[in-house]
C-alpha cells in the first residue's frame, strides 16, 4: 500500500494535475462548479419523489416538476456558462456575455426546441437536461474556439474615431454570425442531428451487451462519460431494449440473463454509478475540510443512490478520482457476474424492478425477491468498491490539505 501511495503522489498526481489545469478542462470544471446548486437541489427533489412511488402513498406531492427546473436544465446552463468562463480564461472578458448568448443560440439550434399541444414546451429529443450535457459542452467549446480564433480580426483600424463599445459591437457580429450560419446550415439545411449521431456511435454495443464482456464494456463507457460530466442517459435508448428483452426471458422462461436493469440496480449502483457511496462515507473521515464538507452535503443523496453532487463536485475531470471510478466500473460488474453466474451465491433478478432510489441493501433485497445471499453480495461489492476508492482518496486528501494550507 505504501508503494502505491508513493507512486500516486510522486508520479501519477503531478501528471494528472497538469492535465486538469489545462484551460479548456479547467473551464469545464469551473462551469460544473457554478451549476452545483442546481445539482444539489435536483438531488433533493429526486429524493422527495420517493414517497409518492410507494403503494399507499400516491397522495404524497410529486416533485418531478421542480426537479425538471433544476437538474433538468443543467445542459442549458452549461451551454451558457462554458463560453463565458472560457472567455475569462483566454483574457477576452469583453466578449464573455456575447459568447455566452451565442452558446445558448447554438445549443438551442442543435436541440431544435418546439412548442407542443396546450402550449407546453417540448423538444424533439431529450437533451435539455443532463442527457444533453455532451451537446452543450460541444456547442460551448465550439463557440469559444470561434471567438478565440477571430479575436484579432476587426472591421476598424486601431486609430478609428469610433467609441470602443461601438467597435466591439461590430467586431462581435462576425463570430456570432459565423456560429449562427454554421448551426443553420448544419442543423436545418443538412438535417444533422448531433444527439442521434452520438448515439449511433454506440449502436454496435447492442449486439454484444448480453455477454459479460459487452455488459462490462457498456458499464465502463457509461461511467467514463459520466466522469467527463456527460450523463450516461445518452445510451439509454440503446441499452433499454436489450435490458427489457432479457428481463422478459428471466420472467417468462426462467433464463439467467444478467444484462438487465434489475441486475444493474440490485448490485452495481450502491450510491449511484460506480458505487460511490463508499467514497462519500470515506470523505467524512478525511482531514481536508473541503472533502468532509462535500461528504456531508452528499451523504443523504448518496444513500438514495443519487450521486450527481459527488460526481460533479469531486470526481468529474479530477483524475485522482476518475481512475478509481473507472476501475470500479469494471471490477463491480465482473464481481457481481462471478458471484451470481459462475458461483451462484447471489440471485439473478427475475422481476422488473426500477425503484433505483431505494437505499441499499433494501433495494437488493426487493429486486431479488428477498434473497439473503444477494444482500450479502451487495455488502461484499460495497466493501470491495470502497477499498478501491481508498488509496486514491487518501492522496487527493493530502493534496487538498496542502491547497487549504496555502490559501490560509
Amino acid at each position: 500500500m505504501k508503494k502505491i501511495m508513493k507512486w500516486l503522489e510522486e508520479t501519477f498526481q503531478p501528471k494528472m494535475n497538469k492535465f486538469a489545469n489545462n484551460r479548456w478542462v479547467s473551464s469545464l470544471k469551473d462551469t460544473i462548479n457554478q451549476i452545483m446548486p442546481l445539482i444539489f437541489l435536483g438531488s433533493i427533489f429526486a429524493v422527495l419523489t420517493l414517497p409518492s412511488e410507494i403503494k399507499g402513498f400516491e397522495w404524497f406531492a410529486n416533485f418531478w416538476t421542480p426537479f425538471g427546473w433544476t437538474m433538468g436544465v443543467i445542459g442549458m446552463m452549461i451551454a451558457f456558462l462554458l463560453p463565458m468562463i472560457l472567455m475569462e480564461k483566454f483574457r477576452m472578458r469583453g466578449s464573455r456575455f456575447v459568447a455566452a448568448i451565442a452558446g445558448m443560440i447554438l445549443y438551442a439550434m442543435i436541440i431544435s426546441p418546439q412548442l407542443v399541444k396546450d402550449g407546453v414546451v417540448g423538444f424533439s429529443h431529450d437533451s435539455f437536461g443532463s442527457s444533453g450535457m455532451f451537446i452543450s459542452m460541444i456547442s460551448g467549446f465550439f463557440v469559444a474556439f470561434i471567438f478565440k480564433t477571430l479575436r484579432k480580426i476587426s472591421f476598424f483600424k486601431e486609430d478609428t474615431s469610433l467609441p470602443d463599445f461601438v467597435r466591439t459591437w461590430f467586431d462581435q457580429m462576425l463570430p456570432v454570425g459565423l456560429i449562427v450560419i454554421f448551426g443553420w446550415v448544419l442543423i436545418f439545411i443538412f438535417n444533422f442531428d448531433l444527439y442521434l449521431a452520438i448515439q449511433s456511435i454506440f449502436v454496435p454495443l447492442k449486439s454484444v451487451m448480453s455477454n459479460i464482456w459487452g455488459f462490462t464494456l457498456v458499464n465502463f463507457i457509461v461511467v467514463f462519460l459520466y466522469s467527463l460530466g456527460i450523463s450516461g442517459w445518452i445510451l439509454f435508448p440503446i441499452t433499454a431494449p436489450v435490458y427489457l428483452q432479457n428481463i422478459e426471458l428471466n420472467i417468462n422462461e426462467g433464463a439467467q440473463m444478467f444484462a438487465t436493469q434489475s441486475f444493474d440496480y440490485a448490485y452495481l449502483k450502491i450510491g449511484g454509478l460506480a458505487c460511490t457511496l463508499g467514497l462519500v462515507i470515506l470523505m467524512l473521515t478525511m482531514k481536508s475540510k473541503k472533502l468532509t464538507s462535500l461528504g456531508r452535503a452528499s451523504i443523504v443523496p448518496s444513500i438514495f443512490n443519487i450521486n450527481e453532487p459527488i460526481v460533479f463536485g469531486a470526481i468529474a475531470f479530477n483524475p485522482m478520482l476518475m481512475i478509481p471510478m473507472w476501475i470500479n466500473s469494471v471490477v463491480v460488474p465482473l464481481l457481481a457476474w462471478f458471484l451470481t453466474i459462475v458461483i451462484p451465491f447471489g440471485k439473478i433478478p427475475d422481476i422488473q424492478f426500477n425503484l433505483w432510489y431505494i437505499p441499499y441493501p433494501i433495494l437488493t433485497w426487493l429486486a431479488t425477491g428477498g434473497h439473503l445471499g444477494s444482500v450479502a453480495l451487495a455488502v461484499i461489492i460495497f466493501v470491495v468498491s470502497t477499498l478501491i476508492w481508498y488509496p486514491f482518496l487518501r492522496v487527493y486528501d493530502n493534496q487538498c490539505i496542502r491547497e487549504e494550507a496555502e490559501e490560509a
